[in-house]
């Protein structure tokens, strides 16, 4: 694993913006950043980073299949108990998943670790699917940078998966649509949809409305079947309608299954299960007497947080990196501190996809601050 520099294309600006990608900067900051890129061999790819990835995918069902109707384990990852039904409903009926993104620390030597689990809504798949695609194309083109491959058929997957998911059902993807990055992304998952020959129709989740029949409907009034949501499980719990989620004959992608591999909590449940894994850290929920094993060098996450909200790093009993946000009312977790490697004084992280259950691309993710937030660049990479 290297980082490289690497000279940008005078018409990158032009160019994503001509594809949709509009939030390529952000309050005048890069977001997608091409000075340089991450370069990993093939046996990096596929022992160091696809393997774990399907196997920490198979631990995290194992997972699911033992806390979905535990009581106690449901109460630790503070899931209100009205939403344990739904829940358990929708794993016994096993009720597909469409992606997910692992977040991982990785540096070309040591096995990659588990830094969290982006199980419910995870974003960045536009940048990683395709405008990393057409970088690669462009640059090899230009003669930029040599020849070189990319570990990424995310786009031809999420076609395939949609095909299998949708079962000639109309499919409603929604969303915050005032949200440029949410907008985009969910602007591309429809397209993806399309081609794979689903009737699809965009919608703001605040416009999703409520029939007297026990239905979801859209603004026609038409009931949703089948729904894409880049909205998170505990919002919907939390919002006005989601005493009517258990009612209504919606399926949802991502499933209601997935609020358990969504929360942090997960990570000290792992740790419980497979304990010494090698691509795991250790981890506690913090109220947890083990959590002291950890010393006074650890990484304190809530269970809801996201984008590195609320998020602080301890070392040697010193707060080294705190992110403020909304979150931390619900408890927190403790992890083991594992530094993210150290590239030109910037600290990426791995985020490894899976589509329909199979790792198939990364997005690289770096700051020069020790915690990956929302405005953390995107970086492209190859394999040489």
């Amino acid at each position: 694993m290297q980082r490289l520099g690497c000279p940008e294309r005078d018409d990158w600006r032009l160019t994503a913006e001509t594809a949709g990608f509009t939030f390529h900067t952000i309050e005048g900051q890069r977001y997608w950043d091409e000075r340089a890129y991450y370069s990993f061999t093939l046996d990096e790819i596929e022992r160091a980073i696809e393997a774990p990835t399907a196997e920490i995918d198979a631990m995290c069902r194992e997972l699911v299949a033992r806390v979905i109707d535990d009581e106690r384990m449901l109460r630790r990852l503070r899931i209100p108990e009205a939403f344990w039904p739904l829940i358990s409903a929708s794993w016994h009926r096993e009720d597909a998943s469409l992606y997910g993104r692992l977040d991982l620390s990785y540096d070309g030597r040591g096995p990659a670790k588990l830094l969290e689990f982006n199980a419910d809504t995870p974003t960045s798949i536009f940048e990683a699917a395709v405008f990393q695609w057409t970088w690669l194309e462009q640059t090899v083109e230009r003669r930029m940078i040599a020849a070189a491959d990319q570990f990424n058929s995310i786009h031809d997957r999420l076609i395939a998966a949609w095909s299998r998911l949708g079962g000639g059902r109309p499919l409603h993807l929604a969303g915050s649509t005032s949200d440029i990055e949410d907008a985009v992304t969910l602007a591309y998952l429809e397209d993806t949809a399309r081609q794979a020959r689903l009737v699809t129709t965009s919608i703001d989740i605040e416009d999703i409305g409520w029939r007297d029949d026990g239905c979801f409907v859209d603004l026609d009034n038409r009931a949703i079947e089948l729904a894409f949501k880049l909205y998170p499980w505990e919002w919907m719990f939390q919002d006005a309608f989601g005493g009517q989620l258990a009612k209504a004959p919606t399926r949802w992608i991502e499933p209601p299954w997935k609020a358990i591999l969504s929360n942090k909590g997960v990570l000290p449940l792992l740790w419980e299960l497979f304990p010494g894994h090698p691509n795991l850290l250790p981890a506690y929920f913090e109220e947890d007497p083990d959590a002291a094993r950890l010393g006074d060098s650890f990484v304190r996450k809530p269970l809801f947080s996201r984008e590195g909200a609320n998020v602080a790093l301890v070392r040697d009993g010193v707060m080294v990196a705190e992110v403020d946000g909304p979150y931390g009312a619900e408890g927190y977790i403790r992890q083991a501190l594992a530094p993210l490697p150290n590239f030109s004084n910037q600290y990426p992280v791995v985020g490894s996809w899976l589509i329909d259950r199979t790792a198939c691309g990364l997005s690289i993710r770096e700051d020069d601050h020790l915690i990956t937030g929302n405005s953390s660049r995107f970086l492209p990479h190859v394999i040489r």
